[in-house]
């Protein structure tokens, strides 16, 4: 009786995400194979020109670029946010979970209120210009891109590689200590591959919005930093071209799931390991 009425309680989730995920996808995925009317409205059809495009030499520096402002993040996030996870887990004693929260808060504030408050910051008129004494060209730069980047996806470093941390048991840290081991020597051996899965798992949730991240460009860059989430929404509000932006949003959702396929395998190979 109780195995067959749990599986009903998937039926409100699967309903939900039917209705708010899996049909926009297909409605995405049929306007990307259609065409546009003089009036700029959309057809559905059958035009795999859309996907074509995406090979226009233009559009390359755009998807690299993304790719390379994504993943200076996630190194950024993890030299920033590994250290800081470290000394909670192992040095937060009884105020752990204050400093956790103290994290966690100030990224419940909307992304976008805290990108404007970069822009504040970075003006030329800003904080940053202020201290410096002189004019600092901070907003507009590759910089100033990922530096928003890194502000706001730091907590999804953080938190994962902060829950393998404290699931660590001490003692193997002090056997390694024990054992001669250097710090260094404890750390590669010991503390880094009890947390690389907390490490990829951050890795992966700072990568994938990053990606497609458009806020931070809009409004820290300019044209030489668009992204490509900057790019499918020019082709949705200014362009009028929803078949292409549709295109280049399947690409780039294939791309990431890339990415997660690689991180479940990995995290697949790990427990395997782990399990006796």
């Amino acid at each position: 009786m109780t195995r067959s009425l749990w599986p009903r309680f998937l039926v409100p989730g699967g309903l939900w995400l039917a209705a708010f995920f899996v049909v926009p996808l297909g409605i995405t995925v049929g306007v990307s194979f259609g065409t546009t009317d003089e009036l700029g409205n959309t057809l559905y059809g059958w035009n795999p020109a859309n996907y074509a495009d995406l090979l226009d030499p233009l559009f390359a520096p755009v998807l690299l670029r993304s790719v390379l402002f994504a993943l200076a993040t996630t190194a950024l996030c993890l030299l920033i946010g590994y250290p800081v996870a470290y000394y909670i887990a192992r040095f937060g004693g009884r105020f752990k979970h204050l400093l956790v929260a103290a994290i966690v808060v100030p990224f419940l504030v909307n992304y976008l209120v805290r990108t404007y408050a970069w822009v504040a910051l970075l003006s030329n008129e800003g904080l940053v210009n202020q201290l410096a004494g002189t004019e600092v060209r901070a907003l507009n730069t590759t910089w100033a891109v990922v530096g928003g980047l890194v502000y706001g996806y730091l907590a999804f470093m953080i938190l994962p590689v902060y829950a393998a941390l404290d699931r660590l048991d001490p003692a193997l840290i002090e056997a390694g200590k024990d054992l001669y081991g250097s710090p260094a020597q404890t750390f590669r051996h010991v503390t880094w591959p009890a947390t690389f899965q907390g490490v990829l798992a951050g890795s992966v949730l700072v990568f994938l919005p990053a990606v497609g991240d458009f806020i931070s460009a809009s409004l820290l860059g300019g044209p030489d930093t668009y992204m490509i989430g900057n790019l499918i929404q020019q082709q949705f509000y200014d362009a009028g071209n929803w078949p292409f932006g549709s295109a280049l949003t399947i690409v780039l959702m294939l791309f990431l799931l890339v990415w997660m396929a690689f991180y479940l395998r990995s995290a697949a190979r790990a427990a395997r390991e782990v399990t006796p």
